[in-house]
């Protein structure tokens, strides 16, 4: 999962690229009343303000610097200047860098992945029939009830639901069964060096990448493997976010997010957590469109549009729907026309998870469909 990346997260084999670049590729406004929308205000009163204060977030994640990753440095100069930076900074032993960097491999196939992420060409209509559909539902509530105890026990110690955490898996890897075939270091080095418009972040994850190891010296980087974009284990942690905000979820002394649920269940919630998720709150809200109303398309997913504002603007929740204090707008092609979401703070969560608001919809309606088909018989 990455703050600023698509958590690049999950998927069937043949649509890879629409979850594994993902992941975590990402603090507390007032309470959230969960009330009927007809309790909603249908206008915009003086006193309420424009926009609200953003969610809080995590410092940004280090980027490599330029010495690093313009591409007017020679390549190979660009390499040695990476094992200073990652040396420096972060303790690691700078031949130890250089031998793993030795046997990896620029590989063309990440690159050409790169090119053309799913949620930038797919409406929302076709989509969501890739993560909403029954094995996906039925996969997740077989997965739900097999660890029922520990998902709600970590639900019931961070507030993040446990069928949220489910979707996740379910969404970035099909419940653990699709990783990633990429060799990480791999990916990291492709992306670091040839990949310019993103290098200051990719350069930045190879270097966690080696900070990560020395912490959890068990990981074997060069045999470890995950999606195109360096995101690694069930729930496809970036190395940034497997170094900072991974946890050790049954007090074994490490952190393995490659098959260890304890610690994959612990570790994908205390990001949510995290990243600002609010216990009990809602996540979207389905709004209707006045008639006359004239498009809007918030420039950020934060939900800092007061209710009353985006009524002014001709958008409100339908009837019955949750409602809170802060939302942004969400306009997707559906398949009856275009469909409008009001997304509150946990929404915005999810999208730190992957910034696709594509990506967050669907992890939210699988992780309900989950709920209700586990709480079945």
């Amino acid at each position: 999962m990455t703050r600023r990346t698509p958590v690049f997260r999950g998927f069937a084999a043949s649509l890879l690229p629409l979850a594994l670049v993902a992941c975590a590729t990402q603090a507390n406004p007032p309470p959230v009343d969960q009330v009927s929308a007809s309790a909603a205000p249908a206008t915009a009163s003086a006193a309420v303000p424009t926009t609200l204060p953003p969610v809080p977030q995590p410092p940004e994640r280090p980027v490599a610097p330029e010495s690093v990753t313009d591409p007017a440095i020679p390549r190979e100069q660009r390499i040695a200047n990476f094992v200073d930076y990652t040396a420096s900074t972060y303790g690691v032993e700078p031949r130890h860098i250089r031998e793993v960097l030795a046997q990896a491999q620029l590989r063309q196939p990440i690159l050409d992945a790169m090119s053309r992420p799913a949620e930038a060409v797919r409406p929302w209509r076709d989509y969501r029939p890739i993560f909403i559909n029954d094995q996906r539902i039925n996969g997740g509530i077989r997965f739900y009830r097999e660890n029922r105890a520990a998902l709600d026990r970590v639900a019931a110690e961070t507030g993040v639901p446990a069928e949220m955490i489910v979707a996740i898996i379910g969404v970035e890897t099909s419940y653990g069964r699709v990783t990633g075939n990429y060799r990480v270091v791999d990916a990291l080095y492709t992306l670091a060096f040839d990949f310019p418009r993103r290098a200051p972040f990719f350069a930045g994850e190879l270097a966690q990448l080696f900070a990560l190891q020395k912490a959890e010296p068990q990981l074997d980087l060069l045999a470890l493997k995950g999606s195109y974009a360096g995101a690694m284990g069930m729930g496809q942690f970036m190395p940034s976010s497997y170094r900072l905000w991974a946890k050790d979820g049954d007090g074994d002394g490490r952190r393995d997010l490659l098959t260890h649920l304890p610690d994959v269940f612990a570790s994908i919630a205390n990001y949510f957590v995290v990243h600002g998720w609010e216990r009990g709150a809602p996540v979207v809200a389905r709004a209707d469109r006045a008639p006359g109303a004239e498009d809007f398309r918030p420039d950020t997913m934060d939900p800092v549009h007061p209710l009353a504002a985006l009524a002014e603007r001709g958008y409100t929740p339908r009837a019955g729907e949750p409602v809170a204090e802060g939302a942004t707008l969400i306009s997707l092609d559906g398949d009856s026309g275009p469909e409008y979401w009001l997304g509150y703070r946990n929404f915005y969560v999810i999208t730190r998870y992957n910034r696709s608001p594509m990506y967050s919809l669907a992890v939210h309606q699988l992780a309900q469909a989950i709920r209700a088909g586990a709480a079945g018989p």
